[in-house]
């Protein structure tokens, strides 16, 4: 199953995605958001109810998760490949071995944007934007020190994100990383949530991103340090997850802070974030004004 979301007439529907059409749901079953909260008997409904077909080229898309119970959750230097390669690029913060426990950090909700939306960039806030393509995933059931073994029953399903960051930001704040992972509207996420029997191997799924046609990450699930059952049983050790946290697990390696020569996001560029079996991510880098006093974007 995947379930995306549009805004149909002005109201915020759900739909079910299947090859190039989507098939709209009724909206009393209200929004993905709903359905993720609702449990197996949301489900149900979704498998039981009528659709209203449509090309998917014909509908806009949006981020499939709008209503937050928190801060997106993530995972950092969970590929070993990534975590070498930054080494002596941290400025001056680097760890003095490799993490033997995953490392967690969140950024804020108003970060998130959709599948095609424009991503902010505001040369005045940073000068250091950088991509990070990611494998997100969405929590389904509650949970508090969830085993490993049966973290994945509390998994809704999947997504593709990009958690750009802003370099420079991450290391100003002292060395913490929420500023530098927070400004708003630079994180796409989506096109859709896949639940986990639409996906053939979890272990072997394969992250890429490219800039202007440039493939600049080219990596595998299975290279990451720690799994999604144990990155949830890690965050989950005397913290309650709730069905619709959104957990992102890591980047590999290929990151614009980390070559030579250095390569950042400008104003302009094109950023395609896909995961096979998850879909495809397409923003555009855009001049936007978060210096000011503005509203949320997005």
């Amino acid at each position: 199953m995947r379930l995306a979301s549009a805004t149909i007439g002005g109201v915020r529907r759900a739909g079910l995605v299947d090859g190039e059409s989507i098939g709209l749901l009724p909206a009393t079953l209200g929004t993905v958001d709903d359905i993720v909260r609702g449990g197996p008997a949301a489900l149900d409904a979704v498998r039981a109810a009528p659709t209203e077909v449509r090309p998917l080229a014909e509908v806009r898309l949006e981020a499939p998760l709008h209503r937050f119970n928190r801060d997106v959750l993530c995972t950092g230097w969970n590929y070993l490949d990534h975590f070498e390669e930054s080494k002596g690029k941290r400025d001056g913060q680097d760890p003095v071995a490799v993490p033997e426990r995953p490392t967690f950090f969140t950024k804020g909700p108003d970060t998130v944007i959709g599948p095609v939306d424009a991503i902010a960039y505001d040369p005045a806030v940073s000068a250091k934007w950088d991509y990070e393509a990611e494998i997100a995933v969405v929590i389904g059931r509650d949970g508090r020190s969830i085993p490993e073994e049966k973290a994945l029953e509390h998994v809704f399903g999947f997504l593709v994100a990009n958690d750009v960051s802003q370099r420079d930001l991450q290391r100003a704040h002292g060395g913490q990383w929420l500023k530098g992972k927070s400004l708003d509207a630079t994180m796409p996420l989506g096109p859709w949530v896949t639940t986990p029997e639409s996906i053939d191997d979890l272990a072997d799924l394969r992250v890429q991103c490219e800039v202007n046609g440039r493939l600049l990450q080219d990596a595998s699930s299975a290279q990451m340090a720690f799994s999604f059952a144990r990155i949830i049983a890690e965050l989950s050790h005397g913290m309650t997850l709730r069905a619709g946290d959104v957990v992102l697990t890591g980047t590999p390696s290929g990151v614009g802070n980390a070559r030579e020569p250095q390569v950042f996001l400008n104003d302009g560029d094109v950023v395609v974030t896909r995961v096979s079996g998850l879909g495809e991510l397409r923003n555009t880098v855009t001049l936007t004004d978060l210096a000011g006093p503005g509203v949320k974007l997005g």
